[in-house]
């Protein structure tokens, strides 16, 4: 018999639970559960329904019930910064807000007359982002300073599910890095940091690490699914999960972790906290076994689903690859990081604006649409390679392309021209995979996390793109 573990894969616009073990010395997988997401507006925010989501998690357990697959462990990874606020009796305060809400704006500014942007960034080597945890609870504090006072637990979205299931309030180490509140030299919760800015140091919990496990599920929840597992807490930040599935080994490449965002980096073993890595905007957020995920976010495909969205997503990406590469000689481009992109009313019409705001060709059909942003993508890319290449004053021979942004083809050849490097795209189900490899290090189905990517390199398909 299988020994089988699930992944609760969740993202912005969807979640999914996958089944995996090991066969033959590869890992399998199979997709169990599917299921939509995306903010809403409530009380006039962005917001995620945790509730809902919840309610997924259970329905995916119980058809892993159904199909006589029970898993041995679970955990679970969504995007990251976003978390909730609970009071004395574990009741949320407010809304889950989600990082796109106008709240964050001038947060920012408020931030800074406490800390200056540059020792924010020594302290904590992560870039800014208007999204980010430290600016959300200042939006808290400014409008909603009953809930600063009321609360007694913070958890990121991931750590309140995992609630949810066990009743044990943790915070996962790289979720919470991406908060821009922790510290790389402890690696842990920068409580002077948290005091200067008057935020409740009693509602940050302990920070524990991918692999530890939180126990059973609660009892009534046992009996409503009809069987008990162990919870095992992956890298909860799901770029954190993609990184740890990068299928290599040596240290020269530069990955991709490529979906909603693209979140491009390289792995190191020390925090870069400098100014030219400041004044760069990159980023070291924390990955398995205290690497550091040394990247940038980049807008990623974001823009490419909105506009798909504008079309009454009845174009396949496939679709939509397609018609860029028609019209692949469009000269316009735009910023794909420019904070205008982040949520527009349009996508189209802020794309179509851009060009014209610069002087450029606008573009008008889907095609002509898709071809910028995807061009525009792929220069991102590789103005960052560079960067990331002047930093580490070496140079690197290829770009592992994780995720499913791994599957868009056309983007691939783009920055295997935009960068003159060789492209190793996929696995595409990287997220999953890291996840369920955080859990098997943890039974020991693997000895280290070497053998795992080795096991993944040889599991999944892999398509190389040359220049």
């Amino acid at each position: 018999m299988s020994t089988y573990y699930l992944a609760v894969d969740i993202g912005a616009s969807s979640g999914r639970h996958i089944l995996g073990h090991m066969e033959n010395g590869k890992m399998q997988l199979e997709e169990i559960h599917r299921f939509e997401n995306g903010m809403v507006k409530k009380d006039g925010e962005m917001c995620w329904e945790t509730d809902r989501l919840f309610k997924e998690i259970v329905a995916g357990l119980k058809k892993c019930k159904e199909a006589g697959k029970i898993p041995a462990s679970m955990g679970i990874d969504t995007w990251g910064v976003d978390f909730v606020l609970l009071d004395k009796d574990d009741k949320m305060l407010g809304n889950a807000v989600g990082y796109r809400d106008k709240r964050n704006i001038g947060m920012d500014e408020k931030v800074y007359e406490k800390i200056s942007q540059d020792d924010l960034y020594a302290r904590t080597g992560i870039q800014k982002a208007i999204y980010n945890t430290v600016y959300q609870l200042m939006a808290v504090k400014q409008k909603y300073p009953q809930y600063m006072e009321q609360a007694e637990t913070l958890l990121f979205i991931p750590d309140y599910l995992h609630f949810l299931l066990t009743g044990q309030k943790a915070n996962e180490y790289t979720e919470a890095t991406t908060g821009q509140l922790v510290s790389p030299v402890t690696k842990d919760w920068d409580y002077e940091l948290i005091d200067t800015l008057g935020y409740k140091k009693e509602m940050f919990q302990k920070l524990v690490l991918p692999g530890t496990s939180l126990g059973g599920l609660r009892k009534e929840l046992v009996d409503e699914i009809g069987f008990d597992l162990e919870v095992v807490v992956p890298a909860t930040h799901d770029t954190g999960s993609a990184v740890l599935a990068v299928p290599a080994n040596d240290d020269d490449f530069i990955y991709i972790s490529s979906g909603t965002w693209s979140l491009m980096g390289v792995e190191r073993m020390q925090a870069d906290c400098s100014k030219k890595s400041c004044e760069l905007n990159f980023t070291n957020e924390g990955g398995y076994g205290y690497r550091f995920r040394y990247l940038k976010n980049i807008m990623g495909l974001w823009m490419i689903q909105s506009v798909r969205h504008e079309f009454g997503d009845k174009y396949g990406f496939a679709e939509i690859c397609a018609e860029a590469e028609k019209n692949k000689d469009f000269p316009s481009r735009v910023n794909a990081n420019d904070e205008c992109f982040l949520a527009p009313e349009s996508m189209i019409e802020e794309v179509k604006n851009y060009c014209r705001r610069t002087g450029q060709q606008v573009p008008e059909t889907l095609g002509e649409i898709a071809t910028v942003i995807y061009a525009s993508l792929a220069d991102c890319y590789a103005k960052t390679a560079a960067e990331i290449e002047d930093i580490a004053g070496r140079t690197f021979s290829r770009i592992h392309i994780v995720g499913g942004g791994s599957n868009a083809g056309y983007l691939n050849e783009l920055t295997a021209k935009a960068t003159k490097k060789e492209i190793h795209a996929g696995p595409t189900e990287a997220t999953a995979i890291g996840n369920l490899t955080a859990q098997m290090l943890k039974a020991k189905e693997f000895a280290s996390v070497e053998e795992a990517r080795d096991v993944i390199h040889e599991s999944f398909d892999i398509k190389i793109y040359t220049a």
